[in-house]
């Protein structure tokens, strides 16, 4: 296994626009829209602006109200990230280095930054009743590169570590 230091950094790269893009559409939100001070914006029937504060984890799962919960969930995305960069930089396949870019990205905008400025993630992109949460571009970028992840999984199950098919599969 070669390792592609090149690779790991279009990762990092790529993390960084996520990093980028989410903040940005954030600072948009809440300075550009004022959906702070005026409440959701009908964009479509099924889709509008919302502005929810989620001390929670993605979608809102495990609250962290108490300041203690929050710093241990900073913390915890901090380890993360930094894992996940590890993982990146030995990433040797395209499709797993893209998904960690976008998981890398999602977890250090949302559960890193976020936190740290806000004491909670600014969630805001709402497409009930179609999808129960609202979430916003770091939530979207962490699962799809879950996605990413689990499909280069079910596409590399049938090969050896080698890259050579299996006998008898």
């Amino acid at each position: 296994m070669t390792r592609h230091p090149r690779l790991a950094l279009q990762v990092y790269a790529l993390a960084a626009v996520v990093i980028i893009l989410d903040q940005l559409s954030k600072l948009w939100v809440l300075n550009g829209l004022g959906l702070a001070h005026r409440g959701p914006v009908e964009v479509l029937p099924f889709f509008r602006l919302q502005l929810v504060w989620n001390p929670g984890v993605s979608f809102g799962l495990f609250r962290a109200d108490e300041h203690l919960a929050r710093l241990a969930l900073t913390g915890f995305a901090a380890v993360v990230v930094a894992l996940l960069a590890v993982w990146a930089w030995r990433q040797t396949r395209r499709l797993p280095a893209l998904a960690l870019g976008l998981i890398i990205g999602g977890a250090a905008g949302n559960n890193f930054i976020d936190r740290l400025r806000f004491g909670a993630v600014v969630d805001f992109l709402d497409f009930s009743p179609l999808f129960p949460w609202v979430f916003n571009v770091a939530d979207s970028a962490i699962s799809i590169g879950v996605a990413l992840l689990l499909l280069d999984t079910f596409l590399d199950r049938d090969k050896s570590p080698a890259g050579e098919r299996r006998l008898g599969a």
